[in-house]
This record gives structure tokens, sequence and C-alpha cells, in this order.
């Protein structure tokens, strides 16, 4: 009798567990992007003129740049990956590559092209008022890592990122063991 009453109760304490972290998991579906992005003066930005020195040293410290207009300093161009960066620094074409052609964007043919030319252009944007879930589904869908927020102008206002959302959910269990206890 005790034994079952024990396989009962662990049984109730783990369907309540599962409970919580499903509420939890809905409540954090609901947050709106505004509620947890950062906002530009957080980011690193550099305008379409940028040399790719630059760019590269930026890089270092993050994993994407977000490239704005220089004559509208709100109104985002593209954003460049650590992925854009590989036609820069590809090596020369061997003999074997004789039906690749050659993208005159190398650092290997001397002149660095400006930030404009290897941005990837139009990012997937998000609005301060869309919901996590639909960032998510966003992000899973185009998969990126990262989504600039823009106003109902289009202007940009700052960034969501998929770390951001990681940080922010393990947060929240880490709340909701502490308020437990």
């Amino acid at each position: 009798m005790m034994l079952r009453d024990f396989k009962y109760s662990k049984m109730n304490s783990c369907m309540k567990k599962m409970c919580e972290q499903k509420n939890s998991l809905h409540e954090f579906y609901e947050l709106k992007v505004k509620d947890l992005m950062l906002t530009k003066s957080d980011l690193l930005c550099v305008d379409e003129k940028t040399d790719i020195e630059t760019v590269l040293s930026l890089l270092i410290q993050t994993d994407h740049v977000w490239v704005m207009d220089s004559t509208e300093p709100t109104h985002l161009l593209g954003v460049i990956t650590e992925s854009d960066t590989i036609v820069l620094l590809s090596p020369p074409l061997t003999s074997l590559q004789t039906f690749d052609k050659p993208d005159s964007r190398s650092l290997q043919y001397g002149d660095a092209p400006p930030a404009v030319e290897i941005m990837s252009k139009k990012p997937v944007t998000a609005s301060p008022d869309e919901t996590i879930r639909e960032i998510l589904l966003k992000m899973k869908e185009q998969k990126i890592k990262q989504l600039p927020v823009v106003d109902e102008n289009e202007q940009f206002i700052g960034e969501l990122s998929l770390s951001r959302l990681i940080q922010e959910y393990s947060n929240q269990q880490i709340d909701l063991v502490h308020d437990k206890n």
C-alpha cells in the first residue's frame, strides 16, 4: 500500500511540474518583441560605405552587424553575418574549379569592397508588437538567428536574437524554481 501511494505521489508531482512548465512556456510565447528586444543603441551598426576591414574587426565581437543607410541612419539596408565574409576570405580558384567564376569581392583581388557589396539585403524583420511565438516560427521557417525590429514607419529600432530568447526563457525557469522554494 505504501509503495503504491509513493508511486502516485511521484507521478502527481511529475504531472504538476509538466503543467507548470507548459504554462510557463505558454506565457513565454505570449511575450511581445518590445519586451525582450535590444535597442539600436545596444547594437553594432555600420553604414553602407564602411570598409570591410572595419566590418571584420566588428565581427570579432559579434556574429553579425546591421548595415544602415548613411543618409538616413534609421533606415536598415541589410545585415552582414560571419557567413557573408566567406567570399572575402576564400582562397584563389584552383585549376579544378575552372567552371567557377571568380568572385571579385574576394580580398585576394586587392580592393576591399564596402559593406553594401557583401551584406545580405532586405532581411526578414519583426515588429515590436509581434509575439515570441510568431518570432520563433519566423526564425524556424527562415533559418535565421536574429531579426531586426522595425517600427510602423519601417525604421530600425532594435533586434531580437535566438540567444536573447534562450537567455530569457532560462531566466524564467530559474525564477520559477526560486518562487517554489
